[in-house]
């Protein structure tokens, strides 16, 4: 059981049979009555984002989310299909599945996939990913670091703002959470 009052991005929490992820929160201290918790909630199976209230220190039951290492394989048009690299199943997920994280995905590419009472649910990528621009604007001479930012498309299609110094053909790193820019490899 979690209670309301330990709730943190990223915690994950079980209601009516189905799993959440806590997006944001805030405690709220009316002048008035019983303090409350505001959260925006993320459904794991659906993808759907609620905003709940919660009596502050309302327990919750704890989502226990199986966390699988897995490889990508490919895409074939209408699902992701990735291998467990212990058994070497291979298992299917769909675009909503996916949500994002479709951007930052490479072949052969080993991340954790989540499970939720067997099912998946999606798939918790590393914080960072390194990936070749493909298409951007040339720079030109005499642009600097931090003279402003261009759209750049990825090798897996993502659109980022880069700096002006960036080519085709830069690689470079990616946060997965904000899908910024972080810096050129």
């Amino acid at each position: 059981m979690i209670s309301s009052n330990d709730f943190k991005t990223g915690v994950s929490i079980e209601i009516d049979g189905d799993a959440y992820i806590v997006v944001e929160f805030q405690h709220v201290k009316p002048g008035k009555g019983a303090a409350f918790v505001r959260a925006k909630l993320r459904n794991l199976r659906t993808g759907a984002v609620v905003e709940r209230t919660f009596n502050a220190g309302e327990k919750m039951p704890k989502a226990h989310l199986d966390r699988r290492n897995m490889q990508y394989l490919y895409h074939d048009g209408t699902y992701y299909v990735f291998m467990d690299n212990e058994s070497y199943e291979q298992s299917l997920l769909t675009e909503e599945q996916m949500a994002d994280s479709k951007n930052y995905l490479i072949e052969n590419m080993n991340i954790s996939v989540l499970f939720f009472k067997g099912d998946i649910i999606g798939v918790d990528l590393p914080s960072q990913v390194e990936l070749e621009v493909i298409e951007t604007e040339p720079g030109i001479k005499g642009d600097t670091a931090s003279g402003g930012n261009k759209p750049a498309t990825l090798q897996t299609g993502a659109v980022v703002r880069v700096p002006f110094f960036i080519n085709v053909g830069d690689v470079i790193r990616v946060n997965t959470k904000t899908g910024e820019y972080i810096e050129r490899v």
